[in-house]
This record gives C-alpha cells, sequence and structure tokens, in this order.
C-alpha cells in the first residue's frame, strides 16, 4: 500500500511540476476563453494583496468552498491545505498545527503556527479551534511570517475572516443531523440599527455527537460530543474616515474522554471507571478601529483579550479501577494591543507597528500513577514589546523588494506554589526580504530570506528539573517561488521550494524514566516542495490540487546517552495532499468529491511509534430546494479508513482515527 501511495504521488508531483511550464507554451490558446476564475485577496504583511501577486506560497478558501467540501473545522482542512496537518491529540479544542515539518508540544503554551480571527492570536493550541460559522474567509500563509504577525508565527498563519458587517441584512438558520446521532442547530443574523451607521451581528451553534468508543465499564460510549458557539459584532462607521468594529466569541465544550485507549487492547474499546470529560471554555473580545488621516496615512488599532480554560481530566490506565488519570484545570489570559501606521513613500508602500501584550495564566497540572498522586499548581505570567515595519518597493518596472524587521522584547515569569518566583527574557531581531520578478503580467518569480520564532518558556510539569527554562526556537528559511495563471485565468498555480535551518529546536527529553521536560537540545534541516493548482474546465467543472513533500531531519539531538541525529522530526509527514474536482449547475445545484492523503508519522523523537498514511474519499453534494431554501449531504471518509497513532505518549496511548461521518443539512434563508 505505501508503495502504491508513493508511486501514485510521484506521478502526480511530476505532472504538476510540468503544468506551469506547459502554461506558459499554451497561453495564447487560451486567450479567447471566458474567465472563470475569481481574483482572490490575501492580507500578506497585514496589508491586502492580490493572490496572485503575493510573494508568498498562500490558500485563500471562501465560506462557499469549505461547506461544499464539508469544511466545518480546522482540523478539516488537513491535506485540503498542502503541507498543512495537525498532531492526533484527540481532543476537542486542542490543535498543534504541522507546518513545513515544524510543531509544538502542547505543554509549551505555544504553537508554531499563528491562528489569527479577525485580528485577535491564539498563541496556543489550547483554543486552536473556529466553528467557522458566519466567517467570509480562511487565509493559511506558509513560511516563516514572525517579522510582521510576531512570536508564535514562525512557520505560518492561518487567518479567518468573519462576514463584514456591510448592511446586507438577512438571517439564515440551518439543522444538520448525522451520523451517531448528530445534531446541529446553526443560526446567523446581520442586521441594520442606524442607515449607514450601525449595523449588528450574531451567529450560534448548538452540537451534538454520540461517541464511536465502548466503555465496557459504564455501557456508554466514552467520547460524547457537546458544544455551544456564538459569535456577536458591532460596526460602528463613526465618519467617512472613521470604522470601529467590535467582536465577541465563545466556544463551550461538554465532552466525554479524548479518544484514547491502550495500544494492547481492542480497537475503540475500553473499561475506564475513572470518569473523563473536557469540559473547556474560550472566549474572546476585539475592537478593531481604522481611521485615515488628512495626510492619506491610515491608521490601525486592534484591542484584544483572549480568555481560555482548559479543565480536562482523562483516564489513562482504561481500566474498571482508579490507577492513572491526567487532568487540567489551565486558566489562559492574554491582552493584547497592536497600532499599525501605513502609507505611501514615492511608489513604496510602508508599514510601521507597535505590539503590547500582557499575559496571566493560572497553570493547575493532575496525575495520578501507582506511585500516588501529583498536584503541580503554578502562575506564569508575561509582557511583550515589538516594533516592526515593512516596506514594498520598486526597483524597475519588473523588480521589487519586500523588506522588514521586527525586534521584540519578551520577559515571563513562574511563580510555583511551592518554589521562590523565576524569571527569564529574551531579546530578539527578525528581518525578512523578498525580491519579486514580474515575467510578465500573468507569470511572477520570488525569492525571500525570513527568520521565525517561537517564544521561550518554562517546564511548568517538571519540578524534578527546577521548573527549566528553554529558550525561543529560531528558524532561517530560503524560499523561491513561481506563481501565475494563465490569460483567461482558466488556471492559477503555485510552486515553492524552501530550505529551512533550525536552531535551538525546543524537543521533549526523556533521560530516566519518569523525568520528562523540554529543552533546546537539537538543531534540524527542513527541506520541500508545496505546489497548489486550481483549474476551470468551462463554467460548470473545476478541479483543484494540492500537493506538499517535507523532509525534516535531526542534524544534532542527544537525548540522554540515546543519539537521535538522522531521525525525522515528530508529527511531520513526509507527504501530504489532496485533489477535488467539484460540478456547480446553472440551476443552482452541486457535487464534489476530494481525495485527502497523507504519509505516516513517527510519535516520538526515537521513531519507535507511527500513525499510519492515509487516503480519504470525501463526497458532498446541494441542492436548492427554492430561492432561499437548500438541501445538503456529505460522506467524510467514504471507504471507513483506519489511521491510528499507535503508541502516542511514548507508547502509552493510541488516539484512534475517527470513522465514516454522514449528514443531511437544511438551510433556510429567512
Amino acid at each position: 500500500m505505501k508503495r502504491r501511495i508513493l508511486t501514485n504521488t510521484t506521478l502526480i508531483v511530476g505532472a504538476f511540476t510540468l503544468s506551469p511550464l506547459s502554461a506558459f507554451a499554451q497561453e495564447a490558446t487560451w486567450q479567447d476563453s471566458e474567465t472563470w476564475l475569481p481574483e482572490l485577496m490575501v492580507t500578506a504583511d497585514k496589508t491586502q494583496q492580490t493572490l496572485s501577486t503575493a510573494a508568498v506560497h498562500a490558500t485563500v478558501y471562501d465560506a462557499k468552498t469549505l461547506q461544499q467540501d464539508g469544511v466545518d473545522s480546522l482540523a478539516k482542512l488537513e491535506g485540503r491545505v498542502a503541507g498543512l496537518s495537525f498532531q492526533p491529540f484527540g481532543q476537542s479544542a486542542i490543535n498543534s498545527p504541522v507546518v513545513r515539518g515544524l510543531t509544538a508540544n502542547f505543554n509549551a503554551l505555544s504553537s508554531s503556527t499563528l491562528l489569527m480571527v479577525d485580528g485577535v492570536p491564539t498563541l496556543t493550541a489550547q483554543g486552536f479551534e473556529n466553528n467557522l460559522v458566519e466567517i467570509d474567509r480562511i487565509e493559511v500563509l506558509r513560511g516563516p511570517q514572525s517579522t510582521v504577525y510576531g512570536r508564535n508565527a514562525e512557520v505560518g498563519v492561518i487567518s479567518i475572516f468573519s462576514k463584514d458587517l456591510t448592511g446586507d441584512d438577512k438571517t439564515i438558520l440551518g439543522m444538520e443531523v448525522g451520523s451517531r446521532d448528530k445534531e446541529r442547530a446553526q443560526f446567523s443574523t446581520s442586521q441594520t440599527l442606524l442607515e449607514d451607521k450601525v449595523f449588528v451581528s450574531l451567529s450560534g451553534e448548538l452540537f451534538e455527537q454520540d461517541g464511536f468508543i465502548d466503555n465496557t465499564t459504564t455501557g456508554n460510549k466514552a467520547d460524547d460530543k457537546e458544544r455551544q458557539n456564538i459569535n456577536a459584532g458591532l460596526r460602528w462607521l463613526v465618519s467617512d474616515k472613521t470604522d470601529v468594529v467590535a467582536r465577541y466569541r465563545r466556544q463551550t465544550y461538554d465532552d466525554g474522554a479524548m479518544l484514547w485507549g491502550a495500544p494492547n487492547g481492542k480497537r475503540a474499546i475500553v473499561a475506564s471507571g475513572t470518569d473523563s470529560w473536557n469540559h473547556s471554555l474560550g472566549q474572546t473580545f476585539s475592537v478593531n478601529a481604522s481611521h485615515e488621516l488628512p495626510s492619506g496615512l491610515r491608521l490601525n488599532s486592534v484591542t484584544a483579550y483572549n480568555d481560555y480554560k482548559d479543565k480536562v481530566q482523562q483516564d489513562t490506565d482504561f481500566q474498571p479501577t482508579e490507577n492513572s488519570y491526567i487532568g487540567r484545570d489551565h486558566h489562559l489570559r492574554t491582552l493584547s494591543q497592536e497600532f499599525r501606521l501605513e502609507g505611501h513613500l514615492d511608489q513604496s508602500d510602508w508599514l510601521l507597528g507597535a505590539y503590547l501584550e500582557y499575559q496571566d495564566h493560572d497553570l493547575r497540572t493532575l496525575s495520578k500513577t501507582f506511585f500516588g498522586l501529583s498536584d503541580l499548581q503554578a502562575e506564569q505570567t508575561g509582557n511583550s514589546y515589538a516594533l516592526f515595519t515593512n516596506w514594498t518597493m520598486p526597483i524597475s518596472h519588473d523588480f521589487s523588494m519586500i523588506t522588514g524587521i521586527r525586534a521584540s522584547r519578551d520577559k515571563v515569569k513562574l511563580k510555583p506554589s511551592t518554589e521562590p518566583e523565576k524569571s527569564e527574557s529574551w531579546t530578539e531581531l527578525t528581518p525578512q526580504l523578498t525580491l519579486q520578478y514580474k515575467i510578465n503580467p500573468h507569470h511572477m518569480l520570488y525569492a525571500s530570506y525570513a527568520e521565525g520564532t517561537r517564544t521561550g518558556g518554562f517546564n511548568t510539569v517538571s519540578p524534578s528539573v527546577n521548573y527549566s527554562t528553554y529558550d525561543p526556537e529560531k528558524n532561517q528559511s530560503v524560499e523561491f517561488g513561481l506563481k501565475g495563471d494563465l490569460s483567461s485565468k482558466a488556471l492559477r498555480y503555485t510552486l515553492a521550494a524552501y530550505h529551512m535551518d533550525v536552531k535551538n529546536m525546543q524537543v521533549m527529553q526523556m533521560p530516566t524514566v519518569g523525568l520528562i521536560y523540554l529543552t533546546n537540545a537539537a538543531e534540524a534541516t527542513s527541506d520541500g516542495l508545496e505546489m497548489s493548482l486550481e483549474y476551470y474546465f468551462n463554467e460548470n467543472w473545476s478541479a483543484e490540487m494540492g500537493m506538499a513533500w517535507n523532509k525534516t531531519r535531526f542534524d544534532h539531538f542527544m537525548d540522554g546517552s540515546k543519539d537521535y541525529s538522522g531521525n525525522r522530526n515528530p508529527f511531520a509527514p513526509e507527504m501530504n495532499g489532496h485533489f477535488s474536482l467539484r460540478y456547480e449547475s446553472i440551476n443552482g445545484w452541486s457535487v464534489a468529491a476530494s481525495v485527502v492523503g497523507s504519509g505516516s508519522v513517527y510519535l516520538d523523537a526515537a521513531n519507535k511509534y507511527q500513525q499510519d498514511g492515509y487516503e480519504l474519499i470525501h463526497v458532498s453534494a446541494s441542492y436548492p430546494l427554492t430561492e432561499k431554501a437548500s438541501l445538503s449531504a456529505y460522506v467524510n471518509n467514504l471507504q471507513d479508513r483506519q489511521f491510528d497513532a499507535v503508541g502516542y505518549q511514548n507508547g502509552y496511548v493510541t488516539v484512534y482515527s475517527p470513522p465514516r461521518e454522514y449528514g443531511v443539512k437544511f438551510t433556510l434563508e429567512l
């Protein structure tokens, strides 16, 4: 199976690599064709640009496409965005992204890829989720983005944008039923309170679904899911120069157990006598204001408060008696303020910004083993300050240069309940430089050098090493890209090749049994190729393809007496991607099918445990019943493939892959 997957993938990559070259040769053939591909916008460098001219490998999906493909969570972007995957953790609202071979341990309270929701940063794997209700689009930027976006944008940024409050008054209701007694109710409304002045929006979701893991002790499913979400927005056009948008988001979870089981037990069967649950809650509040100054300058301000309660208990022996379990009761609070000033100087566009942040985290980690109960409590606080600038300057008619730098200062304090307070600080300079060459109006080359950083911190769950610190992880990246479209815009493509050197790599060390902590003990190299293509056969049929190959290896990693040099970085697939085919009728109905695949990943630095690779088929369809009502259906994982992560948590746990899922949704616009 693995050999067949590799062979097929090689053929696809080879054909995909040749497609842009054939595009140059065939361009004249398409001159008289219609234009089908819409021009998409992307906020690379925090400025609006067209996707075809942005010197970065970016993917943009609008709400319609996501709905057609049945994507209702960030985890379902895996593979659909070439080079993006997530660690197989098995708990709702915790997603550790993997991009270009790099990821972060969730205990580090950081991520290697930053999540931005309407300008609000999520800096941890906890709360790295969105229900995708009433959104406008998702943008995924690959490669280091720390110069403009700051820490934890080490290898990329996922940005989610809500629908604009523009006075398009409407109300939409949605009802969905599906496999395992799935029930989902959604609503969204946007209304004008004061003509051309004040607009509001409100959306929400209620979701329930039975689990698939049998608990023989209770006679019930162990992993039932339940969540509620609500999003509210208010826009005030103070004047024709001043615009203020306030937003509030809330996500609550009332789930059962994680998707965990014993590695040596029967699949999806546990006998847990210890109650397992996830009662997490996340909420954010933000105010985004912009003002055009008389001089032509534009001032932007984003004030944000992010509050997440990570409340979890999970049985880890999966037996009727209470032998071992883990628990977390974290309260993570982040207050941030960003100011950006944008302007023009001759033919150059420039941006100058300042960022301030305060963190206040109450941390509690419980674990029971055969040796007793451990209850670790600590308070962690931190401050971050940064100044950054970015310039886009034309060198000639065809050449332009994009350059920027960020100076940042981070300070973290940890006060364990039984130890004296500890503090550490870091100062970083993060530059980037991109050269862009316009081959012709439809094709462009770029070459970039960029540095990315992931914040340092304390080992908050490791008193045996005196809650030691680990420094920021640094990534130096060189990337070459080719992108463009045919003159008819029936085909759009991007090719990117990169090389990254990772210093002070944050890795998990286990020098003795029971002693686990994060440290900067490794260096690594990451090389890769990424390819994306969109093609419209005609006004009805379209196809999309994305492939990513990555090779991330430890150049040096000594874990006690164990030498892991040359091993693959955990959770990093060497290949992933997708192929999607869509048909949209002139009468409004549509069908879509996609194949999403990923190579195997190792779950530990020793490369002993792994999750097998997989190929999944997803299908979906929608049909308009009236001008205001529609019916849609989907099947995810049509073949009911199993790709469990066997040996997670250093061999103690299997994380089960979700089974086939199907459902029907009715949508009504009032």
